[in-house]
């Protein structure tokens, strides 16, 4: 004995009326669709790495200005006060972990200080370049 056969156009039929909405408000085949649609939308980000994350906020709570230098790039000034490092190399890692949350990673092609008039240094310029 055989078993019955389902006609493949009444198959295609379907997967066409869904791919193609055709199907009227309130009918079961209507409420398949918007239920898969809903499923997707809300277990999506739990399944899927979609690799986005929120950006970092700047833990330092200090006076950062940004400024165009006029060649495409960026200017960070920095309060002196967020910076506690006394050698250059100390300087530049904690230059770079302001700069870092603001502009995501870069590496810093110039430091220059600013210095008051009794020579105590009052903030620095940081040139950077994209990584």
């Amino acid at each position: 004995m055989a078993a019955p056969t389902v006609p493949m156009s009444g198959i295609w039929r379907t997967i066409r009326d869904y791919i193609f909405w055709s199907y009227e408000r309130g009918t079961i085949q209507y409420d398949v669709m918007v239920t898969l649609i809903l499923l997707f939308v809300f277990l999506s980000p739990k399944l899927i790495n979609f690799k986005d994350k929120p950006v970092e906020h700047n833990p330092h709570r200090t006076g950062v200005a940004v400024v165009p230098d006029g060649n495409g790039g960026l200017i960070y000034q920095i309060e002196a006060a967020a910076v506690a490092g006394k050698d250059d190399d100390a300087i530049h890692d904690q230059l770079l972990e302001i700069i870092e949350p603001i502009s995501g990673e870069v590496s810093i092609t110039k430091i220059e200080p600013v210095y008051d008039s009794a020579g105590r240094v009052l903030s620095y310029k940081v040139w950077v370049a994209r990584e």
